[in-house]
């Protein structure tokens, strides 16, 4: 089963961006070596523990440092662009690595009103427009935009031979369905909202449309995962993550903590509460438990592919917790 990567180049405490997206280009390296399918990275804006902002420029570079890795985005936040421009992007990213771009696709609006202005320069559109946005995103990757579309005349350059995946990132029916209608790949955000995978694939595989482009339906799920020689130990370095996600939605400082910071008697029950919530989003333990719950939710979900994402604080750590998750796959 092919398993694969998300990283949003978390900052560490006491690390910069920079850092951070050194452990990105040392992340993507390991990935290739490692035999993972898929890099993608993220896009968070005004966020001080998140460094990818941009993930177009961050995917030329990592797709210059590798050969054989599919690059991607996880994802372009379509609303707030040009479809034409998002599918130009792309195809010149394609034609540069030819047979390893994903243009992975979401719909969030990216953050709060403000952001939404900046990123749009006052010219919001409705999220309720993405099924459109990614149709014409679709149309001008393939030229497959109805003769009367009002841009049927223009082409999205370069006109090269091979052609970037689409991915529709989605947490519920709604981008299940709009990914199958538009004959792209899926990707359920487990590590976001675990509860509606099961209806989500559903609708997807109900919805698809088959195209040249994709034939049939694929489905991949992303999961926060920590693995570590034993139970104990992920635990432990999960408590980083742990704190980190209490402090995302606090909208208190967000870089990631050093698990040895945190002593979990002192959260509140509330924050117990969330931390208990937020561990369905994620799996953790050693090698053997860790495989038994990605075996578990890959047969829950019916998942052609498995995505990987790990925000903990010991980079280190993190690299031995991919090793272990890329020993897993084979087992899968």
């Amino acid at each position: 089963m092919n398993i694969s990567i998300l990283d949003q180049s978390p900052i560490a405490d006491g690390e910069t961006p920079e850092k951070a997206f050194e452990h990105t280009r040392e992340l993507v390296k390991l990935a290739e070596d490692l035999g993972f399918h898929r890099f993608w990275v993220a896009e968070h804006h005004s966020t001080s523990g998140l460094a990818g902002s941009s993930p177009e420029i961050l995917m030329s570079h990592l797709a210059s440092v590798t050969s054989s890795i599919r690059i991607g985005s996880g994802g372009v936040l379509l609303p707030q662009y040009s479809p034409y421009k998002v599918a130009e992007n792309f195809k010149v990213l394609e034609a540069l690595f030819p047979g390893r771009i994903d243009l992975g696709i979401g719909r969030s609006p990216g953050g709060g009103n403000t952001i939404r202005e900046a990123l749009t320069d006052g010219h919001k559109k409705s999220l309720s427009a993405f099924p459109r946005l990614l149709q014409e995103v679709q149309g001008f990757i393939d030229r497959s935009l109805p003769g009367n579309h009002p841009y049927a005349s223009i082409k999205a350059s370069p006109m090269s031979a091979s052609l970037p995946e689409t991915w529709v990132l989605g947490l519920s029916e709604r981008g299940a369905r709009d990914a199958g209608k538009q004959s792209a790949g899926f990707m359920f955000g487990h590590f976001i909202s675990p509860n509606q995978g099961v209806d989500a694939v559903r609708k997807y595989h109900d919805s698809f449309v088959p195209s040249e482009r994709q034939p049939r339906p694929v489905t991949a799920a992303c999961v926060f995962i920590v693995c570590a020689p034993t139970d104990e130990e992920a635990e432990h370095l999960a408590l980083s993550q742990d704190q980190w996600l209490l402090n995302v939605e606090k909208g208190t400082n967000t870089k990631v903590p050093a698990p040895n910071s945190i002593d979990p008697s002192n959260w509140t029950q509330e924050e117990q509460e969330k931390v208990r919530h937020n561990r369905r989003r994620a799996v953790i333990g050693s090698p053997a438990t860790v495989q038994k719950q990605l075996r578990e939710l890959r047969d829950k979900l019916g998942l052609d592919e498995l995505m990987g994402i790990t925000n903990i604080y010991d980079f280190e750590a993190k690299k031995i917790s991919f090793q272990y998750t890329a020993d897993i796959a084979g087992n899968l």
